[in-house]
């Protein structure tokens, strides 16, 4: 039973996520020739400060490249 976990940003409406589960769900069944009804997908979603992308979450990259913007 392959089990997928997915870890995102919070925003996404209810339909991406199904959407999402649904389109990996296939992709799964269908490269390790197993039954959809076995794919389990978990979904966390973190607040946007909690996300960090080379040690600056979202606000922090954001302020960095305004930064970088301006300086140019």
């Amino acid at each position: 039973m392959p089990i997928i976990e997915m870890h995102m940003i919070e925003g996404r409406t209810d339909e991406q996520k199904r959407r999402v589960a649904a389109a990996v769900t296939a992709a799964v069944s269908e490269s390790l020739d197993c039954s959809p009804e076995t794919v389990r997908i978990l979904i966390t979603e973190h607040r946007q400060e909690e996300f960090y992308v080379a040690g600056l979450n979202k606000a922090q990259r954001a302020e960095q490249q305004k930064a970088q913007e301006q300086g140019q």
